[in-house]
């Protein structure tokens, strides 16, 4: 059994779709081949935002110092080493 991270795009469509068509939880988990919590969690997702996928962006504390300072920062470094 899958979790929902593990799954596909294409598996995440066919749940969407067999729950469009009506058929039970038990029976789209048994299509695709995971657990029926999973088919509850992706079908409730694609309900509420429209889309299924799982991808967590913006997780942590933003970064101080850009791409640019950093190498700016590291130039400075290497040409003034005291």
């Amino acid at each position: 059994m899958g979790k929902a991270a593990d799954l596909s795009e294409f598996d995440r469509g066919q749940i969407v779709m067999a729950r469009r068509l009506g058929t039970s939880i038990t029976e789209t988990a048994q299509l695709v081949g995971c657990s029926r919590s999973v088919v509850v969690s992706i079908h409730a997702k694609w309900i509420n935002d429209g889309d299924t996928s799982s991808r967590l962006q913006g997780v942590g504390r933003p970064r101080v110092i850009k791409e640019k300072g950093r190498r700016r920062l590291s130039r400075m470094v290497k040409q003034n080493r005291r």
